[in-house]
């Protein structure tokens, strides 16, 4: 068979050269989507709306990307004719009636068949026209490696809590399946992009299929509209640690705008992976949880999906459902049905169920003959000696139990084993008193929603059952509390499903259970999965996606990073980089000239051990201070001590130490203190509770200040050491709440310090100084990384001192590292500080020079 042309090759991939594969370019004129901003801001290159869309007649356009397309395709081997129909089964399908009905819809992923490549464009072509579907064809091998590689055999597992211990039962990380999940997603990125208007259509992907996709579709268009929906768990980050690939693929689906999870639980595990392994911290804003990635929020939805109701509801009035329940009746005359309905495949925890009707049967002698386990086994998904042994166990299990427990005319458990019909499986949700879902792990499961929908009846399904249509409704659910549904399942009676016992127990509960509590438990259900259906959770979605989106054109955004590590920063249109030449041009017409430096995360990297200043620092301070137009300060949140040895060879620098508490003007001047802040009292109020949280939190420590206290978690446990940070700083606001202190949390510390001690009050009191002594600032330069830094950017831009001078100074406010602040300028890291300053130091020498030579020249000419 001939390769799909629409595959890239795996030496791209083994080359690195995964984006820069070949494209058809399609031009559509580019537009202003917000008054001053115009969508290509973002560089040389085009990322948004260089390709033609697929017309849609100016509707508004939803791109529904997953593995499978909602399709039954069948060829007709005599003819060679293909017939295609909708799956109305399909999730994909049915998510549709949560959108307005002048939304167009779009489908793009792989049909359940193979289609031969001299066939493929015809098949495209028709697809497209009759079912707004775009296929993307994975050569055989391909798909191979992709699906039942690298999804079923890696992925799938451990995210099911399975570790590859023993390759008998899951694979070991292949780089070259690795490879192939990254074609395929590659491949399923270039359909989008076929049909894509990126200015106006939201794009939704769907599970962990297509994980790195958002990656490719983000470095095409810097702002598409892309949202994720996991339906799979999300492990804990123990388990997802041990992925090879695993910051690759936190990554690529940061590169989404909104991800969604079933459950908190899942989501909460993916936060904590972020959190671990990229440094990421979340915040709730205004009741949604955001994740802030290089000026991007990136939002969390937390819904469970839901089902349709109406195709329940059809099913259950088709007269097949009639006749099966008819004949369901007569099999099972006087005996209760307990239903289950699972893949066949190891987490579904089929055999512990068997197992827990034969703990059943053993200990309730007067249940034999009168209970049934019917368990439907739909087709395995995926092949391999796990579901093998499975399957091997479960009908071992059922053998045994029907041997020892059955009769002439009973069998306790009938395992039906075959492709069943969906009016069928209607019917026995209808008939059954019980239904019990036991999964070891599962994303969702929506076996319950069904099974309570089907419990409720129709007008149709109450004549074929001869029972009224106003009497009560009654059904009971058991529940493995690993499961995506448990959650919203009230109602229903969770279980271990592991503990064969309990599950045991809880079987036997929910058929004695008085049909008063099981018509209440119903009710309360039914509520839930009739207003939270499949349309529902589409709608709500989609809502979230569209607000997710809002600021998409009024930032600037950069592609930054290469391969999978590709990421966009997103600012305001107003931060930009410092330029050298910019600063120094101004640099060079100023005489009075106040500088302010950081000094952790600005002139020394945090992630130095040895925190005392380089000497190239020390030479460029030097250089600075030597210039009689220049007023030089560090400003740091470090004690005095330190700083005083640290720069004890800068005889001119300024140091502000304990963010401006302690003030000296140059080496040989005194330190001045802030009057506002002579009461120390409330030391011996915060001081203990630090010990506390110290003692508690390993890692941790407590750095005593003259005017402050701080406590430090940067060496504990990521996530205990934020959840403490959190904990100590509400804890430390109560019982300081009537002392004159401020409790602030920064960059892996929880502070207590006076009020008023800030940084921009200590640039304000250094530039107001200079204004009283007559030495009026020309230009101001203003660099720092934190929280703490912010205060002086907004200080040295503030209009108060600027009104007592006759001309606005220069002003630089420049912060380090590419993130959201207050001030206009950025630089990338420390050691582009330093290229700054000795670039600025160079020109104060370089006029020095200038200067003396000019004299010399003068004094001999005389």
């Amino acid at each position: 068979m001939m390769v799909s042309r629409s595959c890239i090759s795996l030496l791209d991939l083994a080359s690195g050269d995964i984006f820069n594969l070949p494209q058809t370019p399609r031009k559509i004129q580019r537009v202003m989507t917000v008054p001053g901003i115009i969508s290509k801001v973002d560089g040389n290159r085009s990322n948004d709306g260089d390709f033609d869309a697929l017309s849609s007649d100016g509707c508004e356009k939803k791109i529904i990307v997953a593995n499978f397309l909602p399709i039954h395709a069948q060829k007709d081997l005599k003819s060679g004719r293909w017939s295609f129909s909708f799956d109305e089964d399909s999730l994909l399908l049915q998510m549709k009636d949560g959108f307005s009905s002048d939304t167009d819809v779009v489908y793009v992923g792989s049909l359940k068949v193979d289609v031969d490549s001299s066939e493929q464009d015809e098949i495209s072509r028709r697809l497209l026209e009759e079912f707004n579907c775009v296929p993307t064809f994975l050569p055989p091998e391909l798909q191979k490696k992709f699906y039942h590689g690298f999804c079923k055999q890696y992925l799938w597992p451990l995210f099911h809590y399975m570790l590859p211990m023993c390759p008998d039962y899951c694979n070991r990380f292949d780089r070259l399946l690795w490879q192939a999940y990254v074609s395929a997603n590659k491949i399923f990125a270039d359909k989008v992009m076929e049909v894509i208007n990126p200015e106006d259509d939201f794009v939704w992907v769907h599970d962990y299929h297509l994980m790195i996709l958002p990656t490719f579709l983000r470095k095409r268009f810097y702002r598409v509209k892309l949202g994720f929906f996991l339906h799979s768990p999300f492990p804990s980050s123990e388990i997802y640690r041990t992925l090879p690939v695993r910051d690759e693929i936190l990554k690529a689906l940061l590169n989404a705008d909104l991800i969604g999870f079933h459950t908190f639980d899942y989501a909460r595990h993916f936060l904590s992976c972020c959190s671990r392994m990229l440094g990421l911290d979340y915040e709730s804003k205004r009741g949604h949880i955001g994740l802030d990635y290089f000026g991007r929020t990136v939002y969390i939805k937390i819904l469970p999906v839901g089902i349709h109701m109406g195709r329940l509801q059809s099913a259950l009035n088709h007269p097949s459902s009639s006749t099966k329940v008819k004949e369901i009746v007569e099999q099972f005359k006087g005996k209760k049905l307990i239903v289950g309905v699972d893949d066949m495949d190891i987490f579904k925890g089929i055999s512990l169920k068997v197992l827990a009707m034969e703990q059943l049967l053993q200990q309730h002698r007067e249940l034999r003959g009168k209970i049934v386990l019917v368990q439907i086994v739909n087709p395995a998904r995926s092949t391999g000696k796990d579901v093998q042994e499975a399957k091997r166990e479960t009908y071992e299990t059922t053998k045994r139990i029907n041997d020892n427990f059955g009769f002439p005319g009973y069998e306790p458990v009938v395992l039906i084993d075959r492709r069943v019909p969906f009016y069928e499986k209607t019917a026995y949700y209808a008939l059954a008193e019980c239904c019990i879902v036991n999964a070891v792990r599962d994303g969702m499961n929506l076996v319950p929603y069904k099974y309570i929908v089907c419990r409720q009846g129709t007008s149709k399904m109450d004549e074929a059952l001869e029972i009224a249509s106003e009497s009560p409704r009654m059904s009971m659910l058991v529940v493995s509390e690993f499961i995506g549904c448990s959650p919203s399942l009230s109602g229903a009676i969770r279980v271990n499903p592991w503990d064969i016992d309990a599950v045991a127990d809880a079987l036997n509960m929910a058929i004695r259970m008085p049909d008063v509590e099981k018509q209440l438990r119903h009710e309360k259900h039914y509520r839930y999965v009739s207003s939270h259906d499949v349309a529902y959770w589409a709608r709500s979605f989609m809502q979230d996606l569209e607000r997710a989106c809002k600021e998409h054109y009024s930032k600037r955004c950069w592609g930054i990073g290469f391969g999978l590590s590709f990421r966009i920063l997103s600012l305001s249109p107003s931060f930009r980089k410092l330029s050298i030449d910019h600063i120094v041009s101004a640099y060079k017409r100023t005489c009075r000239r106040s500088i302010f430096l950081d000094y952790d995360g600005t002139v020394v990297p945090h992630a130095s051990i040895i925190k005392s200043p380089s000497p190239e620092v020390i030479s460029v301070l030097n250089n600075l201070c030597s210039d009689p137009k220049n007023t030089v300060f560090i400003v740091s949140g470090r004690g005095q001590n330190s700083l005083s040895d640290w720069f004890a060879q800068c005889e001119n620098l300024g140091i502000a130490a304990e963010h401006g508490y302690f003030i000296r003007w140059s080496r040989m001047s005194d330190w001045e203190t802030i009057p506002i802040a002579a009461d120390f009292d409330w030391k011996r109020i915060a001081e203990p509770v630090m010990k506390l949280y110290t003692e508690a939190t390993d890692g941790s420590y407590i750095e005593p200040k003259k005017s402050a206290l701080v406590w430090h978690h940067q060496d504990a446990d990521p996530d205990f050491g934020s959840c403490q940070a959190k904990e100590l700083l509400d804890h430390l606001e109560n019982v300081l709440a009537n002392e004159p202190v401020v409790v602030k949390r920064g960059q892996q510390i929880v502070e207590v310090k006076p009020q008023g001690v800030t940084k921009g009050f200590v640039a304000e009191k250094i530039l107001s100084t200079m204004i009283g002594n007559g030495k009026l600032p020309d230009f101001v330069m203003c660099i720092g990384d934190d929280r703490s830094d912010e205060d002086m950017f907004e200080s040295i831009s503030n209009t108060a001192y600027r009104s007592s001078l006759p001309v606005p100074p220069e002003i630089f406010a420049c912060t380090v590292g590419q993130k959201p602040s207050k001030a206009r300028y950025y630089l990338d890291d420390t050691v582009e500080v330093l290229t700054l300053l000795q670039g600025l130091a160079a020109s104060s020498s370089s006029k020095s020079r200038s200067n003396i030579e000019t004299q010399v020249s003068f004094e001999s000419s005389v």
